[in-house]
């Protein structure tokens, strides 16, 4: 399969016509015609959800940051440095390796909303990172020197490395599932591990801000599962056992690295959290990922630490976890119910 072609007036593809990937697009982009209505409310929920870091105080985080025990520190500084990589890797990815070869213009729309996304969350990050280092290369630097970390990023990569080369039509497939993993798995220890410290009254701005970034992250992974679900019904017969096989082993593997990410950056010493309880957590994840793609659950566990729905809720006009205060988050039309 070939890169789609962007100037194409030859197209005489109509709505009916139109494909997630394999399709033959005329390049358009026309919001008065879209086949996939999701992507459109995707889109609205995106602009809605519009912040900026500069809407956080982090000045008392600053303060917050000398007094943490040195195994918080730690963590909080390899847990931003997992998370820079992350969104760095997202940002080109969605451009260079998955854009390119969906063919439904609606979704070329909101992937590269969310390539955007991506990188407002790096610039967050880095709002983050100079509020509390005097030393900003050494977390930057940290993908690179943390053996744990590096060894947790390689694979990560290598996955979308394996997914590119000659692409098929199965390889872009996988490519949407291990986005969907990305999304939905690799982001939430470290996105727990924070909310542990706003739990005990540390750090509440560096949550807030996580609490913004993983609202975005929700709709990334609605995004793509909702393309995995569209393609069911689209393209049925590359849904074979043989796929399901690869997909759980994926799932499998992204569980083992996250919840021994998790273990490794907590190292029994953070409130709230046991070994047991990260490896359930990121268990009940995959389960909830993979039964929202049509596949049964892995693990049938249970959801151990429920308080952290209490940091991460979607829902319009909550109350501020951190303050007294209405605050309006997901104005789109798009529900959550299923995160």
């Amino acid at each position: 399969m070939e890169r789609k072609n962007i100037f194409n007036p030859e197209s005489n593809e109509d709505l009916n016509d139109r494909r997630i990937f394999g399709g033959n697009p005329d390049g358009m982009l026309n919001f008065t015609k879209m086949k996939y209505p999701w992507a459109l409310k995707t889109w609205e929920t995106m602009l809605a959800n519009t912040w900026f870091s500069s809407e956080v105080n982090m000045n008392p985080d600053a303060k917050d940051y000398e007094y943490l025990s040195p195994t918080e520190k730690r963590m909080y500084d390899l847990v931003l440095a997992q998370l820079i990589f992350m969104d760095s890797l997202q940002t080109n990815n969605l451009m260079d390796n998955i854009n390119p070869y969906i063919t439904a213009p609606e979704i070329n729309a909101c992937l590269a909303r969310q390539a955007y996304e991506e990188a407002q969350h790096s610039s967050s990050y880095a709002v983050m990172v100079e509020s509390i280092s005097d030393n900003t290369d050494l977390i930057y630097n940290l993908w690179k020197t943390d053996e744990k970390l590096l060894e947790k990023n390689k694979y990560i990569a290598e996955v979308y490395k394996n997914l590119s080369g000659e692409v098929t039509d199965t390889k872009i497939l996988l490519s949407l599932f291990a986005n969907q993993i990305l999304e939905g798995l690799y982001f939430y220890a470290g996105f727990a591990a924070m909310y542990a410290l706003g739990k005990s009254g540390k750090m509440l701005g560096t949550a807030q801000m996580i609490r913004y970034i993983q609202k975005d992250e929700v709709v990334h992974l609605l995004l793509f599962q909702n393309m995995i679900n569209s393609l069911r019904k689209e393209r049925p017969d590359l849904f074979t056992d043989e796929l399901e096989k690869t997909v759980r082993e994926m799932f499998r593997r992204a569980v083992e690295l996250e919840a021994s990410w998790g273990i490794y950056i907590t190292q029994g010493q953070i409130l709230g959290f046991t070994d047991s309880i990260i490896t359930q957590y990121i268990q009940y994840l995959a389960d909830k990922r993979l039964a929202a793609v049509g596949y049964k659950p892995e693990y049938n566990v249970t959801h151990p630490i429920p308080w952290v729905d209490g940091f991460s809720s979607f829902n319009d006009q909550r109350s501020n976890f951190f303050e007294s205060r209405s605050t309006s988050y997901a104005k789109g039309t798009m529900s959550f119910d299923d995160f």
